[in-house]
């Protein structure tokens, strides 16, 4: 076998360059290398990380749990990163944003993804109605700050509502797999005892453990949960010396702004990391208000300002900009602002007039602007 390995490598190593040359991107224009070899195999490509659905689990009534085999292009990531998830929808390209579940340690080579549906997931319903084993995705590598630092806080505080558990449950496996031995404290938030995703394994790992420290909160009475109700000051007396600790918070918008003013009410908000996940207000249009127009200066398109985001304005004008999220996380709509003024949906602020990358799915012109579109 030793003999054998510098041999495959070099041959692979070679077939990689002869396949990324001129002379193969010449022949195989205008589809490219990667759409003759993913003929052979679905998941295979050059430079994109793909992935097939090796199996799906649903925990709960409104979930679902993918297991997914990456291709080599794969870099791994850090416990609390997210991918973008890209699956075809009636011949429409979908991207959303999850974090990995699974430990970063994991021998399987598989990427843990879970998704929550809700009345506004057109992806996540298509993810567990939908999507079968055997299906190629796409995946981005790994992004996003909210990670595990490389050097272990000593304690560790981690909080989490709903499907914010996922980013959060990377961190308690790694931890475990990495025989962490510091006090962890672990809140997790739900409407109800069945809402709650891995459920029968944080119980498990609760009991193998003795320096893992689980508190389940529930919306709803009498649920068997240590805690009751929604995140309060109240709940945090039963956590040893929290404001010691390394805290870690991903969940719904109104836990994370009660976590996020308690911490800061406390003098520690340097302590507390997050991450958010969900969508940004909506905007509704306000075609009374708008004005101006909305100029895309590449397709040579002209259209009247209606008040919606620039990305629904484009899409409404027959535009196809790439997009991702559509909730300012990911990036993936991001695009050159020639000129005028735009708002940020989450925030108020407002740009000023001149030249700027923005993302799309969060601006709303303020009068008219001009798009590299």
């Amino acid at each position: 076998m030793s003999a054998t390995t510098p041999r495959t490598h070099r041959f692979a190593n070679g077939l990689r360059r002869a396949l990324t040359s001129r002379l193969a991107a010449a022949l195989t224009y205008p589809h490219g290398v990667d759409r003759y070899l993913e003929q052979f195999a679905p998941t295979a490509s050059l430079t994109e990380v793909r992935a097939e659905v090796v199996a799906i689990r649903h925990q709960t009534d409104d979930s679902v749990t993918l297991s997914l085999r990456p291709n080599g292009n794969w870099q791994g990531f850090r416990a609390g990163q997210y991918v973008r998830l890209t699956v075809e929808i009636d011949g429409v390209r979908r991207t959303r944003c999850y974090s990995p579940a699974n430990s970063v340690h994991a021998t399987d080579g598989l990427i843990e993804l879970t998704a929550k549906t809700h009345a506004g997931g057109f992806v996540s319903k298509f993810l567990k109605q939908r999507l079968t084993v055997g299906t190629t995705v796409g995946l981005s590598q790994a992004e996003g700050r909210f990670a595990l630092p490389d050097a272990r806080p000593a304690r560790v505080l981690l909080i989490s509502g709903g499907s914010g558990i996922t980013p959060v449950m990377a961190m308690l496996r790694t931890l475990t797999d990495e025989g962490f031995a510091g006090p962890i404290s672990f809140l997790h938030y739900s409407n109800a005892a069945k809402d709650q995703i891995y459920a029968a394994e944080l119980a498990g790992i609760a009991a193998m453990f003795p320096n893992l420290q689980l508190l389940r909160g529930y919306a709803e009475p009498n649920q068997g949960g240590e805690l009751e109700g929604l995140f309060c000051r109240a709940h945090l007396n039963a956590v040893p010396d929290f404001a010691d600790a390394e805290a870690f918070l991903c969940g719904p918008p109104g836990m994370m702004k009660a976590v996020q003013k308690l911490w800061a009410d406390e003098g520690i908000g340097e302590r507390l990391h997050l991450e958010h996940f969900s969508a940004a207000p909506a905007v509704l249009a306000d075609s009374a208000n708008a004005e101006g127009d909305v100029r895309f200066i590449r397709s040579e398109r002209l259209a009247q300002n209606s008040g919606a985001t620039l990305l629904d304005q484009a899409e409404a004008a027959g535009l196809k900009p790439e997009s991702g999220c559509r909730m300012g996380i990911c990036h993936a709509c991001t695009c050159r602002k020639a000129s005028g003024r735009v708002r940020d949906i989450r925030t108020g602020e407002i740009s000023d007039a001149g030249e700027a990358d923005i993302q799309i799915c969060i601006s709303v012109p303020v009068g008219t602007v001009t798009l590299d579109l």
